[in-house]
């Protein structure tokens, strides 16, 4: 099963190796991660996408709890969430569907943020099945290049500041 997992960390040098080590140390492919400063510039959170069992994904929240720089962690799987990926999305285009291309952009509420004479460069964001879709439906054009960014998620409603007391 998916888990995406919000875990709020101490940002010090190292905090992302500490948690990165731990999943490769239990085997876990991280199939997305993703982490940045919070409101609180001594804060970033990490999101991260990863799949196992419900029980080894519960034992591996327990793990990064106990990680030196680690504030707190949420697996966000069971909660109600806003989560978003970017995407940039290189293809080769000729005239005749170039205009094919940018209404598909359109479609997913896209924008065109580069375009020459034989490459145009399409940014999509939303819910990663948005992205999968958009790439589903691009792929016949020639996708040459992709990067994605990975999910960042919030669970929806009220957020939990979190007090700098907490850190000490």
């Amino acid at each position: 099963m998916k888990h995406t997992i919000s875990i709020l960390v101490e940002n010090r040098f190292g905090a992302f190796d500490r948690i990165a080590t731990m999943f490769s140390g239990k085997g876990f492919n991280l199939q997305s991660i993703s982490i940045g400063e919070t409101e609180d510039p001594e804060i970033s959170r990490m999101t991260v996408v990863t799949s196992g069992e419900d029980k080894i994904i519960e034992q591996v929240v327990k793990q990064l709890n106990r990680l030196i720089d680690t504030i707190k962690v949420i697996d966000l799987t069971e909660q109600t969430t806003v989560e978003r990926e970017l995407a940039l999305i290189s293809l080769s285009y000729q005239k005749g569907t170039r205009a094919e291309v940018t209404n598909i952009c359109d479609i997913f509420k896209g924008k065109v943020v580069d375009i020459n004479n034989k490459t145009i460069t399409l940014e999509v964001t939303g819910p990663p099945d948005k992205i999968d879709a958009a790439v589903n439906v691009l792929l016949p054009y020639g996708i040459k290049e992709m990067a994605r960014s990975g999910a960042v998620a919030l669970k929806r409603g009220e957020q939990t500041k979190i007090n700098k007391k907490e850190l000490v």
